[in-house]
């Protein structure tokens, strides 16, 4: 028998961890394969009982008819029940009006999550981005339902920057994707004129909620994070690694309205952690500076002559001013 301490080399750990992403990659497959038959089936359920209601005049009656007959041949089923096959018909009639087939980005995600976006979603451009999220984010319907609704439709990739000038293309879109204009902090549970350092503080304690509202690919690497400048010490708010972006993310909070001289010391930051931090391997870092309110044309002058990544994006702390923007925008 070969002795086990031979085998629990690094080696071995590296073949191992291999092996079990092939496992859990086949898993995902799989799973992918039966979700995706499973709501191309509910398509065509949706498809004949609406087809066969509109040539035969029957009601309601019918449906209840059909839930019953479903669960008595097929009991172990749940899908079939009379509630769920009414959302069936409510997706399917719902995706119908643009597609003739369920549409692809719809049938990647499980059906508890289609059937909480029909029902809080009523536009279907809206409602496919929220799709492409779930795939993309891997979010639960605990959080698809937060981020509905905080207007995430509203607010991705609405952040004032200067990537198109800054980044290649690639990653200038993945960044701008990235960033939400604004953010929603309301979690927080400090009044809207909470100063710089209890907001960086209540951050850090919900660390867990803010990496959620930051969005995918976030890793926190440290509050108040210091870098040595020559013979100065200087200390960022806050510093993550982006896993997708693959470079560093330097954020910068204020209090207040955005000034233009904040852009040149964020600018001066970005700086020293691509000259300190940056390995080969890394993307220039970027930079985010997040404010209570800014005035477009200001943040667009100052990021004009800024060679360094960055994006300039508002934040909302207290629920009540969050309730008056989702108020606002809900109106127009």
């Amino acid at each position: 028998m070969a002795n086990i301490q031979n085998i629990t080399t690094p080696d071995f750990f590296e073949w191992i961890s291999v092996l079990k992403a092939k496992i859990q990659s086949a898993r995902n497959k799989l799973a992918f394969s039966i979700n995706s038959q499973i709501l191309e089936l509910y398509w065509e359920i949706g498809q004949d009982i609406t087809e066969k209601q509109q040539k035969s005049g029957w009601g309601s009656n019918f449906v209840e008819k059909i839930a019953e007959e479903l669960k008595q041949d097929f009991p172990e089923i749940k899908g079939f029940s009379r509630r769920n096959i009414y959302a069936i018909l409510q997706w399917y009639r719902f995706y119908s009006e643009k597609y003739q087939f369920v549409p692809q980005v719809v049938a990647q995600i499980p059906w508890g999550h289609n059937r909480l976006i029909i029902t809080k979603v009523k536009n279907i451009d809206e409602a496919e981005f929220y799709c492409r999220a779930v795939a993309q984010n891997a979010w639960d319907r605990d959080t698809l339902e937060v981020q509905i609704e905080n207007k995430y439709y509203l607010t991705a990739g609405n952040s004032t920057h200067n990537f198109n000038n800054t980044l290649p293309v690639k990653q200038s879109e993945l960044a701008t994707q990235t960033l939400k204009d604004p953010y929603n902090f309301d979690f927080l549970g400090l009044e809207n004129d909470a100063l710089e350092k209890a907001i960086e503080d209540e951050l850090t304690k919900n660390i867990t909620k803010f990496l959620l509202e930051l969005g995918k690919g976030f890793a926190f690497l440290g509050r108040q994070y210091k870098i040595e400048i020559g013979e100065n010490d200087h200390f960022l708010d806050m510093l993550f690694y982006h896993t997708e972006l693959r470079c560093y993310i330097v954020i910068e909070l204020k209090a207040g309205k955005f000034m233009p001289e904040y852009a040149g010391k964020l600018n001066y930051y970005l700086s020293a952690i691509d000259s300190q931090l940056r390995k080969l391997a890394d993307n220039p870092t970027i930079g985010i500076l997040l404010c209570k309110k800014k005035n477009k044309i200001d943040v667009e002058y100052a990021l004009r002559d800024i060679h360094k990544p960055m994006g300039i994006s508002e934040i909302y702390i207290d629920k009540c001013y969050s309730g008056q923007y989702k108020a606002a925008i809900a109106f127009c």
